[in-house]
């Protein structure tokens, strides 16, 4: 399952009240960390697709999302179960300790 683009228009539906944990990337085109991280969260929205929902909002294109939820830095990953902000990581890792911090969330 690959990662899913979300926009503003589509947060509620998609994030809000979606049926399972949904790990939010706010990023955008201009910042080299994000598209660093962008294949680690490919591959992970593969090998955890059953678990949660990787999506990604571009900041620069949807505004509010962003401003409603504090994001300040990018890339800013929340995870939201059951329609609420549960986990934030701020800045770029390995894919290895997203994967750890993402498993740990979601337990």
């Amino acid at each position: 399952m690959a990662t899913k683009q979300i926009t503003d228009a589509s947060f509620q539906t998609d994030v809000l009240q979606s049926d399972k944990p949904v790990l939010v990337d706010f990023w955008a085109e201009w910042c080299g960390p994000c598209k660093m991280i962008g294949p680690s969260l490919e591959e992970l929205s593969e090998e955890l697709g059953e678990q949660v929902t990787i999506a990604k909002i571009n900041i620069d294109e949807n505004p509010d999302a962003p401003g409603n939820y504090g994001v300040r830095g990018i890339p800013t990953m929340i995870l939201f179960k059951a329609g609420a902000p549960a986990a934030t990581k701020v800045g770029a890792e390995p894919k290895g300790r997203i994967k750890a911090w993402l498993e740990g969330a979601l337990a």
